[in-house]
């Protein structure tokens, strides 16, 4: 067994409407799904991604409107990433963010590969990554109708970032439980910390790597708006998945067991510095309930919430996503 690389990241907005405009309008992603979190009916779970939302492009948000604001620190998922054609994409990414008022830094190489880091509005840490020099998995296809040119467009997930007291631990359980290859590192932005060690699965490339960062700075971070909840790594099939799960017994490493997402299959668990991972399939997909010319214009829900779909509907505030 083999994971193929990054499959979601998801993360919390207090600002659905404004999440939804800033990821679309600016971002250029498209809202492939739009439904509720099922563990929590009353708040949605908006989908964003490539075209039809393929593995290893989608950027996920679950809405809690009194959520905090999410305290910066360590045991966390530390930055997303977002992959662009090439280098010259990220100078436009300068000009455009710059447009919209928010606030960049300067490009700068990153273990080899030139990225631009930046906020969203509710503080979220997003890093642009270039793919001119990238080999491994491949990205997605930008959506034809966003508002940003096809040569400058994101097209999928870059390496996930984590920021850990003890980075031992994370890498054993990256390197001898999911069978991840640690590819080399690269030197820290503080000076004084250790340097940050890149890890690889499947193909390998930038859609298909974790980059930990071990600081001994820093208090644990506290979840909230602005904050990364989980990260996701692909598995081919459900079968597959069950095979993992058994692995995951056998290691005696607590985990939620199989979980039917409906868009895909799903196993949560945590690693020891207690950052929450998550192995999802493939497929069936977003478009199982929604053709695909019309994906997230509508409130999707799984066959099994259908039911409660007025009730559901009365509890969630309106969010405009038809185009």
């Amino acid at each position: 067994m083999e994971l193929k690389g990054l499959h979601h990241v998801s993360a919390i907005t207090a600002k659905a409407p404004e999440n939804f405009k800033f990821y679309t309008e600016v971002l250029g992603l498209r809202l492939v799904k739009k439904t509720v979190n099922q563990d929590d009916t009353s708040v949605y779970h908006l989908f964003y991604g490539d075209e039809k939302g393929s593995p290893g492009t989608e950027v996920t948000f679950f809405e809690i409107p009194m959520a905090g604001r999410n305290r910066d620190g360590n045991n966390s998922i530390s930055a997303l990433s977002l992959r662009v054609p090439s280098d010259a994409a990220l100078e436009y990414w300068q000009e455009r963010l710059g447009q919209y008022g928010i606030k960049h830094g300067e490009i700068t190489d990153r273990g080899g590969r030139l990225t631009l880091f930046f906020r969203d509005p509710e503080g979220q840490r997003l890093i642009l990554v270039s793919d001119e020099n990238n080999q491994g998995v491949a990205g997605g296809r930008p959506w034809a109708k966003g508002p940003v040119p096809a040569e400058y467009a994101i097209a999928g997930l870059g390496p996930a970032h984590l920021t850990v007291e003890n980075a031992g631990p994370t890498a054993a359980v990256l390197e001898q439980l999911l069978g991840f290859r640690r590819r080399g590192a690269y030197p820290s932005a503080v000076p004084g910390q250790p340097d940050v060690i890149v890890f690889e699965t499947g193909e390998g490339g930038s859609g298909a790597e974790v980059h930990v960062e071990e600081r001994n700075d820093l208090p644990a971070e506290h979840l909230g708006r602005g904050g990364v909840h989980h990260v996701a790594f692909r598995v081919d099939n459900e079968e597959e998945l069950k095979l993992w799960i058994e692995l995951l017994r056998s290691a005696s490493l607590p985990n939620s067991g199989f979980v039917d997402r409906f868009y895909f299959r799903s196993l949560y668990f945590r690693e020891p510095n207690g950052i929450l991972f998550e192995l999802a399939t493939d497929g069936p997909g977003f478009d199982t309930d929604e053709s695909a010319d019309r994906l997230g214009e509508s409130l999707a829900l799984p066959p099994f919430l259908e039911p409660k779909r007025g009730q559901i509907e009365g509890l969630l505030k309106p969010l405009d996503t038809r185009r």
